[in-house]
């Protein structure tokens, strides 16, 4: 019996070795039929006996899969068979492809490529460039579409034959490789001195006197896939210290970079769903606990109780590891809080005064990309910076939008999104806006993706923080502006990546957020769907001096919740013995005190994120936030297993909405401060309080609606030990509970759901929608 059978496959299978996949499995089966390129991915049709088909959809979604195609949709139909068909082809494609199809994620190096460098007769023998279909850059060298070759960054280097031959031969894994290439015809490194005179040129002389200038403690500046490292020798606490210094980076932890599984196990507690994570294509930095036995200096990760690890993603760093450095520190190429630098006349220019040598190569960067980063909450993988290995993979919409939308994002952590037909294209990450050097950075990427994905918006789509550099840009272009409160597109991005059409219970906490009184939000509980929200409850207002500074100073937020808890007991003096350590000038003290006062440069604020830093604070772990939430990363740092102790909260139902009052709380906090009961157990108990009111706050939504699916998002969720504690409490309540996965819940995520809400504004011709705003510019 012959049948035939027309097969539509949607998802990253472009660009990956698919079509020549499909070829030899098809021919190996003895099928007829062809495939081709679509606009949404790859169209088969395939002719033969029904057991053969079926082993062919087993062998292509199974153990003959491209290693870098990802497949989200498999559609099949029986069709007429076609008479004195003799052979399975590769067709031209039916159009040039969309670019969400073409444009694929950067990838690590694969198994084949590593062992045809370690193979003496193979004429790409220890070539630091080496790559295939299955592995090496892709997002980073792409100028142009379609992707082909002259629309790369590899269009300098003509391919010499034996390349050529590879490239055009559809039965080898390098058949329409763009990057393909060997050491008679590609990219070359050499290592420079700060000055940018060549020390050595040449693979191995080049990696030998890296790896030297490592061990003996000196920072290297190397050139990766998405753009420069700043390594040091992980083992010497000197060289790490220096790099601080040098990079004016004093305390946030720095990520590593080890070429084993089983050296990262010597450091870090790796269990086997992040060992997968650290071997994926994807390669990304993964947060581990900290094995207490490590041997990593002490300045790598400071009031920390986890490492950020990732494995060898690039052929150079695994000839750069062969030479026995065990363990590097691998940061970011930048001055603190600038754009990653990727360009090699600036990397000199910038970072001359920080870097000793300088591993360069002349394979130019176009999309400059900082290493993506994962952790894990609920036992999922979850990220907390999206970037290289992940982007530009789309998030698929529900339906189809009429329109192009940009949507700006926030301006901490930014990532832009644009919506185009029935995806969402998420930017890498970016940075905070603030910095100038990130909003010119900011607005050329939105310039060069507009380009790249052929993305002309009718619609925009920000933030209503009228501050904000995100607004004002979006302000400034000609076409039809939408406001969208900042807690909202926050649930809106989780109901987005999961395709969740209904209303949702939405719990959203993190440090600031423009609500629609007005004032500062960052802890609300939410009826939201994509239409519309209804803020049900909400941290009760307390009174914020000092504008930015109470994101960084401790002692702010500290002395608003002592007032609020206290009220008119709150002095001074009653206090100094916990406010002096904090911050021991008194006349700052009376000054901050003047302005809750008298409301003089406050704000009133429903701020979880500044609540973390206070407690933070009082227990003793800091007076200042030098990175964004430093000072909570470090309470969560000291919390205890197996405890379920917690603190009393009022919750004040008088009226809609609700308020969560930590009044108690804070009273209680302080009292076992001063019976000196130790830091641990009290931040454990805090974070156990802060998860059982908002459990509490779910349960009454419940009982008033009848809805039980919660939203979790906003960064104080980035916080492992309250988000596994709310849902692991709320799924024991019989709650179905949604969070961020596929985006950083922190401001990371705001652009998607911006993006999701805008659309649905679209798909319902809606002009007016509950809590958001409409300005035709």
């Amino acid at each position: 019996m012959t049948i035939r059978k027309k097969i539509a496959i949607f998802g990253r299978v472009q660009g990956v070795g698919f079509r020549p996949a499909v070829h030899r499995i098809a021919a190996d089966l003895a099928l007829t039929g062809f495939v081709f390129n679509d606009s949404r991915g790859v169209t088969i049709e395939l002719q033969g006996n029904p057991t053969a088909i079926n082993q062919f959809l087993t062998r292509l979604t199974g153990p003959d899969r491209p290693p870098a195609s990802d497949l989200k949709e498999i559609q099949t139909l029986e069709i007429a068979t076609v008479i004195n068909e003799s052979c399975f082809t590769i067709q031209p494609s039916e159009t040039l492809g969309s670019p969400t199809s073409q444009v694929t994620p950067d990838l690590a190096v694969c198994s084949d490529c590593l062992r045809e460098m370690n193979d003496k007769t193979d004429f790409r023998y220890r070539y630091p460039f080496i790559n295939c279909t299955n592995c090496g850059p892709r997002y980073s060298i792409v100028k142009a579409i379609p992707y082909d070759r002259p629309n790369t960054t590899m269009s300098q280097f003509a391919m010499c034959p034996q390349c050529s031959a590879q490239y055009t031969d559809v039965t080898n894994r390098r058949f329409h490789a763009q990057p393909v290439a060997c050491p008679a015809d590609g990219p070359k490194i050499w290592l420079t001195n700060p000055a940018g005179k060549t020390i050595c040129s040449g693979t191995e002389q080049t990696i030998e006197k890296a790896a030297s200038l490592l061990r003996n403690g000196h920072i290297v500046a190397i050139k990766g896939i998405g753009g420069f490292h700043l390594a040091v020798d992980a083992y010497n606490n000197d060289a790490v210290v220096r790099l601080r210094q040098r990079k004016h980076r004093d305390h946030k932890p720095f990520a590593m970079m080890a070429a084993s599984i089983e050296t990262i196990k010597k450091h870090a507690l790796v269990d086997s769903q992040a060992e997968i994570l650290l071997k994926s294509a994807a390669a990304p930095i993964v947060i581990l606990p900290q094995n207490p036995d490590h041997t990593i200096a002490p300045n790598v990760a400071q009031q920390v109780n986890s490492f950020g690890f990732m494995l060898c993603y690039a052929p150079l760093h695994f000839l750069l590891f062969e030479q026995r450095p065990e363990v590097l520190v691998m940061t970011s190429a930048n001055i603190s809080d600038e754009p990653l630098i990727c360009d090699n006349g600036k990397t000199l220019e910038r970072l001359g005064d920080v870097a000793d040598a300088f591993l360069m190569h002349d394979r130019q960067i176009y999309r400059q990309l900082d290493d993506s980063i994962i952790h894990f909450i609920d036992e999922q993988p979850v990220m907390l910076r999206r970037a290289r290995g992940y982007v530009p993979t789309p998030v698929f919409l529900n339906e189809n939008c009429p329109d192009d939308i940009l949507a700006t994002g926030a301006d901490m952590k930014n990532t832009f999104c644009f919506v185009k037909d029935d995806f969402a294209l998420c930017s890498e990450h970016i940075g905070d806006l603030e910095d100038a050097t990130v909003y010119h950075h900011y607005t050329a990427s939105i310039d060069h993706l507009a380009a790249l994905y052929e993305h002309k918006p009718a619609i925009i789509a920000h933030d209503l923080h009228p501050g904000y550099f995100s607004t004002q840009y979006a302000l400034t272009k000609n076409i039809r502006a939408i406001g969208i409160q900042h807690h909202w597109a926050h649930i809106a991005s989780v109901l987005a990546e999961h395709n969740y059409d209904g209303s949702v219970i939405g719990i959203e906490c993190d440090g600031t957020g423009f609500g629609t009184d007005g004032n500062i939000w960052g802890c609300e509980v939410m009826i939201a769907n994509l239409e519309k929200f209804d803020r049900f409850a909400h941290l009760d207002y307390y009174t914020l001096p000092g504008g930015d500074k109470a994101s960084k100073e401790a002692i702010r937020p500290l002395m608003a919740l002592l007032k609020k808890a206290f009220g008119d007991g709150f002095e001074i003096s009653k206090f100094a013995w916990l406010m002096n350590r904090i911050e021991p000038d008194v006349q700052k003290q009376q000054i901050i005190l003047a302005q809750i006062e008298k409301g003089i440069n406050t704000v009133q604020t429903s701020s979880l994120g500044r609540v973390f830093d206070a407690v933070a604070a009082a227990v003793g772990l800091g007076g200042y936030n030098y990175f964004e939430a430093q000072l909570p990363i470090a309470l969560e740092a000291i919390t205890r297993k197996n405890c379920t102790e917690c603190y009393e909260f009022n919750i004040i139902d008088d009226g809609k909405p609700i308020r969560l009052d930590l009044c108690i709380t804070i009273r209680q906090i302080i009292a076992d401060i001063k019976n000196s009961v130790g830091a641990g157990m009290i931040s454990t108990k805090f974070h156990n309080t802060i998860a059982a009111a908002l459990l509490e706050l779910a349960r009454i939504v419940r009982e008033r609606t009848g809805l039980e699916t919660v939203a979790l998002s906003g960064g104080v969720f980035c916080n492992r030990f309250l988000a596994n504690s709310l849902i692991k409490s709320l799924k024991e309540s019989d709650f179905n509970v949604l969070f961020n996965r596929e985006v950083p819940a922190n401001d990371g995520g705001i652009a998607l759901g911006q993006a999701a809400i805008a659309a649905n504004v679209i798909y319902k011709e809606r002009k007016d929608v509950s809590g958001c705003t409409s300005k035709n510019n």
